[in-house]
Parts: C-alpha cells; sequence; structure tokens
C-alpha cells in the first residue's frame, strides 16, 4: 500500500539572510505557482535574523496554507543561550495556533516535543535503525535524512523504518554549523556586530583554497557545501526504494521551475535527463553534485553511465 503512495515534494527552509521584500515575493509566488506539497518556515541558522522575518510569519502562513501548502515550523539548529532557548520553546506553543506541525532540528526541540507529533530534520543525526525506532517513539511523524548519508544506508533505513522519510533532492548542503559567525569574520568584524554581512550573499559566500579553488560555501555561522545537490536522476530509484519526501532547499533562482521539474520526474512526465537539462539552464554559477548518495565525495557529479556502476558497487 505504501509503495503506491504519489511522493511528496517538500521546499525547506530558507538558508539564508534574505530581505523581507524578498521573502514576501519568494513564498507568493511559492504559494501560488510551485508544485511543492509541504513548506517549512524559520529561521534556523541565526537568532539575530528572526527579528526581520518573524513578523512577516502570519501573513506567510496564511498565504500558503490558502494556497493548498501544509506549513512546518522549522526550529533553531544550535541553540546557545537562554534567550534563544525561549524562543524554540514560544514557536512550539505557538504552531499549534496556526495549526502547523514543528521541525526538530536539535535535540533540545526533540526534548521539548516529545509526546506530539513532530518532524526531525536534517541537523538531528539519523544514521541507524535503532535512532529512527527511538524518535518515532518520542512521537516523530517524519524523518528528514542527513545528505551524506549513501545510498546503500537509506535504503536500510527504508527498509526498517516506522515512519516515512524525507530525502534533501536540491540545494546546497548543510555540511556544519557553530557558535561563530564566519561571514562576520571574514568581513574584519564581530558576531554582536556584524551589520548583517550575510545579507550580501544571497546564495551563500564561496570559500575557496590557498590554489584559487571553490572548495565550501558560509553563511552565516553555516557551513554549506560549495555545490548544489541535484538528485533528479535519482528520484525514481528513490521513490522506488520506499523514500516518500523529497525536499528542495531554497537558492537565489526560480524554485517555482525548480519544483516543476522534480514534480515531471516524480510525476513521470518527465526524464531524468530532461529535468537535469532544465536545471541547468536555471542553475547560473551554481554547480551540481550527487556524489553522497552514490558512497562517493559529495562534490562528485555522476553521469547516467558513472551511476550504475557506483549502484552497483554499492549494492
Amino acid at each position: 500500500m505504501t509503495a503506491q503512495l504519489t511522493p511528496k515534494l517538500t521546499l525547506g527552509p530558507v538558508l539564508f539572510h534574505w530581505s523581507a521584500e524578498k521573502m514576501q515575493d519568494f513564498y507568493a509566488r511559492i504559494a501560488d505557482e510551485a508544485e511543492v506539497d509541504i513548506v517549512y518556515l524559520g529561521e534556523i541558522v541565526c537568532s539575530k535574523r528572526a527579528p526581520f522575518f518573524d513578523p512577516l510569519l502570519p501573513d506567510i502562513i496564511e498565504r500558503l496554507q490558502r494556497g493548498g501548502k501544509e506549513v512546518v515550523l522549522s526550529s533553531r539548529a544550535l541553540v546557545m543561550t537562554e534567550r534563544e532557548a525561549r524562543m524554540t520553546a514560544g514557536q512550539i506553543a505557538g504552531a499549534g495556533e496556526t495549526g502547523c506541525t514543528v521541525e526538530a532540528n536539535d535535540l533540545g526541540a526533540v526534548r521539548r516535543l516529545a509526546g506530539r507529533p513532530h518532524v526531525i530534520g536534517p541537523y538531528v543525526n539519523v544514521y541507524n535503525e535503532g535512532t529512527l525506532a527511538y524518535l518515532a517513539r518520542q512521537g516523530a511523524i517524519r524523518v528528514c535524512l542527513p545528505p551524506e548519508l549513501p545510498g546503500a544506508t537509506i535504503n536500510a533505513l527504508v527498509a526498517g523504518t516506522p515512519v516515512p522519510l524525507e530525502v534533501l533532492a536540491f540545494g546546497r548542503m548543510p555540511l556544519a554549523i557553530s557558535a561563530r559567525c564566519f561571514h562576520a569574520r571574514a568581513e574584519g568584524l564581530h558576531k554582536d556586530s556584524c551589520r548583517y554581512a550575510c545579507g550580501n550573499d544571497p546564495d551563500g559566500c564561496t570559500v575557496r583554497t590557498l590554489d584559487g579553488e571553490a572548495f565550501l560555501a558560509i553563511n552565516g555561522t553555516q557551513t554549506l557545501s560549495q555545490t548544489c545537490l541535484n538528485l533528479s536522476g535519482e528520484l525514481p530509484g528513490l521513490a522506488a526504494a520506499g523514500i516518500r519526501h523529497f525536499r528542495l532547499s531554497p537558492q537565489a533562482i526560480d524554485m517555482v521551475a525548480v519544483s516543476r521539474l522534480f514534480r515531471g520526474v516524480l510525476d513521470g512526465g518527465l526524464t531524468a535527463a530532461q529535468a537535469e537539462a532544465g536545471l541547468a539552464a536555471l542553475a547560473g554559477a551554481l554547480r551540481f553534485s550527487n556524489g553522497f548518495v552514490h558512497g562517493r565525495e559529495g562534490r562528485a557529479l555522476l553521469q547516467a553511465q558513472d551511476r550504475g556502476a557506483s549502484s552497483r558497487a554499492t549494492a
């Protein structure tokens, strides 16, 4: 029965410090035009950004729900102060008033949400069946897996999971989050007087090696992959294995068009090659990768003929 369910497409929270106007315009288009079923909302990277976005949330939630989207409120990925703990507690307490579920992105939120339905985000390390079973007992109704898992591990988790699983299918991959602000440091500033330097890089700031090679991307206190994950070619196999939710992480490109291409592959109206060609036309300077799911380095991009060999090796 489960294998016959149509996979759902989800949109993760915006990771970057976009202006209020850009956020409003972005979510208006998502509500009216995007081919996504579920939208995650919330400032998960830096609590200093929250005052710019939180006042917009009621209107954005109402607009998305009116557009037929399910809304999930995402908690902070790193809570370090009493103020941030109170913010998370308030977010959880107020979620019911908006009809939204909460996504826990740290173990403190997992503890606060115990006993009530919630989603586990990709910032909570879930690498084995025992962790999945524990989280399900705590009330998790869906788990988004970390992006670094190889396909063999994903298949094993799907086979033994008590709850639906979600995978990140598009966007720069979250690799780490820190107490320090890399963006501020790069500008010669301190975190407390950062001047919101991260707002200058709507897709993150490229970090280069001493040889000048693009290596990673920074987003305030967050480290992201330099490459943009693109699993459009892997969607059929992951769906056949039992993955029911595929997450797109917002980038500063046309995410409505991105959602339509992924939906086309999931519904069978587009081939993976057609989707990949469409995504390449939208990507601009973003470079794609899919290495982790094939058990390779994350920045690798495997072509169709390489995927088959990699899958056989993994199996």
